[in-house]
């Protein structure tokens, strides 16, 4: 991630109509990129997701900050019925269009919300109407999450169980440089990858690409897992249940950093909260 942007978390509120703007004019990129999932999404995030969701047919699910949409049609595949959300008209639109015509169709709906936003959140169903609660790939990508888990707690039944997934607060966020060094052990030629550290404890904003050749730079905002964990603490959930999925051993990828060839080292962090 780039140098950081602004210095607190106190700073992060007043980004919010930018960061709604980037991300319009990088959806369309976004999707045509993203289709019906990336490596990331296929290797590290779903896989953790639905094992941490286990999600049984006709339960009903809400989702935030839903991109695309590519694991809301997942979801619905698998049974649930979703009712998924984004603050980007344009993700929206492209997301409903690649679930007309299939067999799960009736089994998701999208519609424009802000995840910042606790009214729009709540405007999508009836308090604890819900068996569970998504959020993918996002934490990072918002200005603040505490109306997001106010709204969850309030939609979720007294059962349910809410998943989220971000990258990793202690090794793909904040000010960090991916690295790699070649060593000749005893006539060996050995090469280690690392993830250097260079600030962890305090929020920070960063402007940076989730894929290259994104039209705009989008904010990264950086949590340290005491700030992550304690706002939903905060708003009364427990942490039930937590993966840190990496790339097995045989991935590779040309591009020498690459995530895909750091295979000791888990670029995502996915958890599963309950209600307090």
């Amino acid at each position: 991630m780039p140098e950081s942007d602004t210095p607190s978390g106190a700073d992060f509120a007043a980004l919010t109509p930018e960061t709604q703007a980037i991300w319009e004019q990088n959806a369309g990129f976004w999707d045509d990129q993203m289709g019906e999932g990336n490596e990331f999404q296929r290797v590290l995030i779903a896989p953790a997701a639905e094992r941490l969701l286990g999600l049984r047919a006709d339960e009903r699910v809400v989702e935030a900050a839903c991109g695309n949409g590519v694991f809301s049609r997942r979801m619905a595949a698998l049974g649930a019925q979703v009712v998924a959300s984004d603050f980007s008209p344009t993700f929206v639109a492209r997301a409903q269009g690649r679930a007309t015509g299939q067999p799960y169709t009736d089994r998701v709906s999208f519609y424009v919300a802000d995840a910042t936003d606790e009214a729009q959140l709540l405007a999508l169903g009836d308090p604890g109407s819900f068996d569970a609660a998504y959020c993918g790939m996002a934490f990072m990508d918002m200005t603040t999450i505490e109306p997001l888990l106010r709204a969850f707690h309030r939609l979720l039944k007294p059962e349910g169980r809410f998943v989220f997934s971000l990258a990793h607060p202690c090794f793909n966020s904040g000010t960090f440089r991916l690295g790699i060094e070649e060593e000749d052990r005893a006539g060996d030629i050995v090469t280690t990858r690392y993830v250097r550290i260079a600030a962890y404890s305090q929020p920070q904003a960063a402007r940076g690409l989730g894929m290259l050749g994104q039209p705009a730079p989008h904010y990264y905002f950086h949590r340290p897992l005491s700030d992550l964990f304690g706002a939903c603490f905060r708003n009364g959930f427990t942490l039930d249940g937590m993966e840190e999925p990496i790339f097995p051993p045989e991935s590779s990828s040309p591009r020498p950093l690459s995530w895909a060839n750091y295979t000791e080292i888990p670029p995502v962090l996915v958890a599963r909260l309950r209600l307090a």
